[in-house]
């Protein structure tokens, strides 16, 4: 089984629903507007040549998860976000190729790569303009200590840990003077 196949079984096998009525990994997106914006985009792919492997359906906010095959660069689904649960593949032929695409984006929120090679694979992320990147992980992960922010059009400097505190504070210096002194004017 090759690994688009692989990946719409995995993803075709995510549970949706209301997490209040039972374990779901997809629940509800923000609203009916994500639902038709995400619909939209993969509909405009697929008139330009995409295929979808597998989802796309949805019962009011809840959207099944949806891989999209032979997105390109020139499509709208590769450049807007979604927002939505919906991953894209697109072919490229080198590692140089991968990551001029993923530098190709007014975006740069976070970024993963993924290889055996964890050396090769620090190199790609050193490349990768993102304000995160993670090697063998989801773009979804968060820890409250670590600096979290985009570049481009993904961020406005970080915060999270020491990061947080310097983005959402001003220093200030104030003092109280508690006896005379005497200035020379």
């Amino acid at each position: 089984m090759n690994s688009r196949a692989k990946l719409s079984r995995r993803v075709a096998a995510l549970p949706s629903g209301d997490p209040r009525q039972g374990e779901v990994v997809l629940g509800s997106v923000v609203g009916p507007g994500t639902v038709e914006r995400v619909q939209r985009l993969v509909n405009a792919a697929v008139a330009q040549g995409a295929k979808v492997l597998t989802g796309g359906s949805a019962t009011g906010t809840v959207m099944q998860g949806i891989v999209v095959d032979h997105v390109t660069p020139s499509m709208a689904l590769f450049r807007d976000e979604t927002f939505g649960p919906q991953v894209s593949i697109t072919r490229v032929h080198s590692v140089d190729d991968a990551v001029q695409l993923a530098n190709d984006t007014e975006y740069g929120l976070s970024a993963s790569v993924f290889s055996r090679d964890i050396a090769r694979a620090l190199d790609v992320a050193r490349r990768i303009d993102s304000g995160i990147c993670h090697i063998n992980g989801p773009t979804v992960h968060d820890e409250a200590q670590m600096p979290f922010g985009g570049v481009k059009a993904s961020g406005y400097g970080r915060f999270g840990g020491k990061a947080g505190i310097d983005a959402f504070t001003e220093p200030r210096w104030i003092t109280i003077q508690t006896t005379p002194r005497h200035y020379p004017f």
